[in-house]
């Protein structure tokens, strides 16, 4: 027998001491199934699977019967069912060994971790999560897994700018943020938790994090972590924009990195201030994790707003483009900065690729896909943040977007 045909019956040989060996650390009571067994029916799988899908079945039709007499003979002493599923569970994954090993250990090692996570996942399931986070997460699901992919994908309304499935994603987007960020700060306290949301949200959509942090900020999170956070989201779009650039045009990197390296390191300056402030306001919340916001994690109605706001814009933009010609690269990234940074950018940066524009048009219109769009985050910081917050937004954006024209400014003359 050579080593191919023997390593799906060692993979599954392993996968089930792994599971014995949990359930056995696990457990001081007599279990039905120990270390042996499972290693045993896991084998036992993948043997099955050699004969075909009916030897599968008929073999997890017996194991369940004698799972389900074990059970009956140790329910008194443990009423709990998760031994004798898992013990189905790695006969299943020994059968899956035999064709696709690799995914039968990756699910192994989950099956594992959820294992040994019993204590936390109870106490986060009883003692965490509230009825109303519990119903706000089936809305969500609802939103983002039944609604979005009935919808139609393609371009429809003037310019193509109406695509529904393109729409309603935002709608998700928005809403998955708000509820990203409300998880974090009950996981991580408001200050860290909003920090890392609003790093992760930058790299989908820092519009869409900016308007959530200002609605967390009207909210016991505060203003200055929520700011603090919408900056960070910033942050991210910087790091992208050059992330993109290099994969498009090397040459248009090379006169564009020192701007953005220059506003990013300003940038982090102005965020480290502001949740620095956030920190010493923590005596209005509580010191550790489990702060519970005063808003609900799931906000329909705003993400419809903001979505609709920000699919005007597109829309305003790509008329003007429009109306100027092809001639209107610069329009064109201004208007497509609207709703996102990197689109417009990246459009710039391959037409100088292809040397359909100049280098110095290219960074031009970088330029004003960024200024466009940040100029909807601020407007977006005021319309759902309200004044304070789009003041503190604006003045934490002043010195990074001065230093980055003032530097973008010398590398067009220099291109």
């Amino acid at each position: 027998m050579s080593w191919q045909q023997l390593q799906p019956f060692l993979v599954a040989l392993a996968i089930g001491l792994m599971l014995g060996f949990e359930r056995e650390r696990s457990h001081h009571r007599t279990l039905p199934a120990g270390s042996r067994s499972f290693a045993l029916l896991a084998l036992l799988g993948c043997v099955a699977a050699t004969f075909g899908a009916w030897a599968v079945i008929a073999g997890l039709t017996v194991i369940g019967a004698l799972m389900a007499l074990a059970y009956f003979r140790t329910s008194e002493e443990d009423a709990g069912t998760t031994t004798e599923i898992a013990a189905l569970v790695a006969y299943l994954l020994g059968a899956l060994a035999y064709t696709r090993a690799a995914v039968a250990v990756a699910l192994a090692v989950v099956v594992v971790g959820l294992l040994v996570s019993k204590t936390r996942i109870h106490r986060f399931a009883r003692d965490i999560v509230t009825e109303v986070e519990l119903e706000d997460a089936i809305k969500f699901f609802v939103v983002a897994f039944v609604v979005l992919p009935l919808l139609p994908d393609r371009a429809l309304g003037p310019y193509g700018v109406l695509n529904p499935a393109k729409i309603w994603l935002l709608v998700v987007l928005l809403t998955g943020i708000g509820w990203v960020g409300y998880i974090g700060v009950r996981a991580l306290g408001p200050q860290r938790g909003l920090l890392v949301t609003g790093l992760a949200g930058g790299f989908v959509s820092a519009s869409a994090t900016t308007a959530s942090m200002g609605r967390l900020s009207r909210t016991a999170v505060g203003v200055r972590a929520a700011l603090a956070s919408a900056l960070a989201a910033s942050l991210a779009t910087f790091v992208q924009l050059i992330i993109v650039i290099a994969y498009v045009d090397t040459e248009v990197l090379r006169r564009l990195w020192l701007p953005v390296a220059a506003a990013a390191v300003v940038l982090v300056g102005v965020a480290a201030v502001v949740y620095r402030g956030a920190a010493r306001d923590r005596g209005n919340f509580a010191p550790e994790g489990g702060v519970t916001p005063a808003s609900r994690p799931f906000a329909l109605r705003p993400a419809l707003v903001l979505a609709a706001v920000l699919i005007f814009a597109l829309l305003v933009g790509r008329w003007g483009a429009d109306v100027l010609g092809p001639q209107g690269a610069v329009l064109a990234a201004f208007g497509a900065g609207l709703a996102d940074a990197h689109a417009g950018s990246v459009a710039a940066a391959s037409l100088a690729a292809k040397g359909d524009i100049a280098v110095s048009t290219a960074l031009g219109a970088i330029g004003a896909a960024l200024g466009s769009n940040l100029l909807v985050k601020i407007v977006l910081a005021f319309t759902s943040g309200g004044r304070r917050f789009g003041l503190g937004f604006l003045a934490g954006m002043a010195g990074p977007a001065v230093i980055f024209a003032a530097a973008l400014t010398v590398a067009i003359a220099a291109a």
